[in-house]
């Protein structure tokens, strides 16, 4: 049976969850500004740097022509977007800092706060891990590698969540890899931490 989540707990995710959106926006505006340079010809600009609006205006294509006014003025729009974008990541880190220094206590902040201690584990993946994985109970150990799943372990060998998914017929078996059912923003984050050890 599924835990049900209170309205609280539900209300704490959303932080996590808006900067996840916002990142993969500045991601995607960043790769658009990239490819419409591209095709001019220009490679080597970097949207994310602080004087790249200033650059943008001094850009020239191979040819030595500058860049064409649509285009340059489409530029600075996607400029203005990633600026707001930047200010909105920065006010959703800055008050989670605040919520972790006011509250250090409560059980959610002090778990954030042990798990940040983690050598190699930040504070947006300590938070993540802490809201989405370990918000519930579990059994044992490995209930943990089934926790990015709620409906794996039904059986040793069901899979899913970060433990394997097997194909069994008669008597050949095979690994299929991780399942994709349950929660991706933890299987996604598990996956990023195992990339980094």
């Amino acid at each position: 049976m599924a835990a049900i989540p209170s309205l609280e707990e539900e209300d704490a995710k959303r932080w996590g969850r808006e900067r996840e959106h916002l990142v993969g926006e500045r991601t995607r505006i960043g790769n658009r500004i990239k490819s419409t340079l591209a095709r001019l010809g220009i490679r080597g600009f970097k949207p994310s740097l602080r004087t790249a609006a200033q650059r943008l205006e001094r850009l020239r294509t191979p040819e030595g022509e500058p860049v064409p006014p649509n285009t340059l003025a489409a530029l600075r729009r996607e400029m203005a977007r990633l600026r707001l974008l930047a200010e909105q990541i920065r006010a959703i880190e800055t008050a989670r800092l605040q919520r972790l220094q006011q509250q250090p206590n409560r059980s959610a902040h002090r778990m954030v706060r042990l798990l940040a201690q983690v050598r190699g584990l930040g504070i947006e993946t300590a938070d993540m891990l802490a809201r989405e994985a370990f918000s519930r109970s579990l059994r044992d150990r490995r209930a943990v590698a089934r926790g990015a799943c709620p409906r794996a372990g039904r059986r040793p060998d069901s899979g899913g969540g970060l433990t394997g998914s097997p194909d069994e017929s008669g008597a050949s078996r095979r690994e299929k890899g991780l399942a994709r059912a349950g929660n991706a923003r933890v299987r996604r984050g598990m996956i990023q931490l195992a990339w980094r050890s």
